[in-house]
């Protein structure tokens, strides 16, 4: 376990000014009001369609809150110290390709889930060049020899910070859910951060998870607006990116404690692989059989079929958030424990595949007769 921090250490972390911790959240959560608002205008491009085998919504609803994502988050950066300044720019920087691709694929539809995983790997390929922070070991004797190499390091972060981001935009079905589990992980890469006295990185989870906490005021638990693609992949990026730079700059920080922060996104894209892989089926393709759709048709349908449609959506994410807070918590308290952290993350993966089970025992029959979850 960690050594106790030094009460000079947490001295070092500056308080944020009051600008800093109401201005992001406002004007993200003012922007996203303005595209509820003017949808109307600007809905035949930026709906998202009820129709589809992941949709569980209802009517068309606005899924470009990503904009009003980013507008917080240079709103945020217009706010930072100039100390902590230069970091929460270049990493910005770096996330234009994960936004973009995103973006577009919301207005237009058109760009692929292989493209938007490619131009996320680009963000973290492009945020080594930026910054300089790479993977270079992850603890483990037969993988770290090989991380000691640049090209291999450098092609492995690329790809870790891709996988991350993307699966964020996976487990974004529901109500807050992806904002919500995202702001869990970004309160706890600050906390981590604010005790090992890194206050540049400590300011930069906290803006984002000011932003985020702005966005949910408009898309929990009604819904009124989604992340959207553009949102999730920023989202993810930058939750990849600050677990990456929070070990590479603080070496008394496991690699596996953000490990631990972003486990729910990484364990669900996990065990939708290889529950796909062993029915035959493209690892990429979409369908009604995550835990949170789960969740949704055997226990929320079940037990809360009574309540209006946009609120049991909004029902799923508590379930999973609760998921996401407790690693997230076990992180913040052993982050210098690589070997215990690595364990609880086995155990994590194993304890996932029994709710997995457990809930889809919980099946009832869908509309269309067949049972729920098989």
């Amino acid at each position: 376990m960690h050594a106790p921090i030094p009460s000079s250490i947490l001295s070092t972390v500056p308080f944020p000014s009051g600008a800093l911790l109401v201005v992001p959240f406002a004007v993200t959560s003012f922007v996203a009001f303005l595209l509820v608002a003017t949808a109307g205008l600007h809905g035949r491009h930026s709906f998202d369609s009820s129709e589809g085998v992941q949709k569980v919504h209802v009517g068309d609803t606005p899924r470009i809150g990503g904009l009003a994502i980013l507008l917080g988050l240079v709103a945020a950066l217009l706010l930072v110290p100039a100390g902590s300044s230069r970091l929460f720019l270049l990493t910005l920087v770096a996330a234009v390709p994960a936004f973009v691709s995103g973006f577009v694929e919301d207005i237009t539809g058109r760009v692929g889930v292989n493209e938007r995983l490619l131009a996320s790997m680009l963000s973290g390929f492009f945020a080594w060049l930026l910054t300089g922070y790479r993977l270079d070991h992850v603890a483990l004797p037969f993988v770290d020899p090989l991380l000691s190499l640049p090209v291999i390091s450098v092609a492995f972060t690329a790809f870790a910070v891709g996988g991350v981001a993307n699966s964020l935009n996976i487990i974004d079905g529901f109500n807050g859910l992806a904002g919500g589990s995202a702001a869990i992980g970004f309160g706890a890469l600050a906390f981590i951060a604010a005790q090992v006295g890194d206050s540049e990185l400590a300011m930069l989870a906290l803006a984002v998870l000011l932003v985020l906490l702005g966005f949910l005021l408009l898309n929990f638990p009604f819904g009124l607006i989604f992340m959207g693609d553009g949102g999730a992949y920023l989202v993810g990026f930058l939750l990849a990116w600050v677990s990456v730079m929070l070990p590479a700059r603080n070496p008394e920080v496991s690699v596996w404690a953000p490990v631990l922060v972003a486990a729910y996104p990484v364990v669900e894209t996990l065990f939708s692989m290889i529950r796909r892989l062993s029915r035959r089926m493209s690892p990429g393709e979409p369908d009604r059989a995550h835990l949170h759709s789960l969740i949704h048709l055997n226990i929320v349908e079940r037990y809360f079929s009574g309540l209006d449609p946009r609120l049991s959506n909004g029902l799923v994410s508590p379930f999973c958030w609760t998921f996401a807070a407790a690693p997230a918590l076990a992180a913040c308290l052993l982050y210098g424990d690589a070997s215990l952290l690595r364990l609880l993350f086995i155990g994590l993966f194993f304890f996932y595949a029994l709710l997995y089970r457990f809930v889809v025992t919980r099946r009832v029959q869908s509309p269309s007769g067949a049972a729920a979850g098989r």
